[in-house]
């Protein structure tokens, strides 16, 4: 399985981008979004732009990756740790907490 990353461009190249996110930086390739300019959002997947972002959708990306990642690591025990609110909204919700009509909306099945 492969998971998009939220990537700011920081400087370009013919066909590539130099980017950095999440706390790491690496050269894409981005034949498939086109050119780009630094400042610029892109979904990274591998090594590779596989779609533009704005930046409201690549914070959106960015938080729910560190939500997913704080649940991985166990953080929702931890004390003083945001994860640990159990009030907390984390800003989505589980398949498993949607009703049959949110379901439906989400999988484009027919009630």
């Amino acid at each position: 399985m492969c998971i998009g990353l939220p990537m700011q461009v920081r400087s370009t190249a013919p066909g590539r981008a130099r980017v950095e996110g999440r706390g790491e930086q690496r050269w894409v390739d981005t034949a498939l979004v086109g050119e780009v300019q630094p400042g610029d959002w892109l979904l990274v997947f591998l090594d590779g732009a596989r779609e533009r972002l704005d930046p409201e959708r690549a914070a959106e990306i960015d938080a729910t990756l560190t939500l997913l990642g704080d649940a991985l690591l166990g953080h929702a025990g931890d004390p003083g740790h945001p994860a640990a609110d159990p009030t907390a909204n984390p800003g989505f919700a589980l398949p498993s907490a949607m009703s049959a009509e949110q379901l439906a909306a989400l999988t484009g099945s027919a009630r």
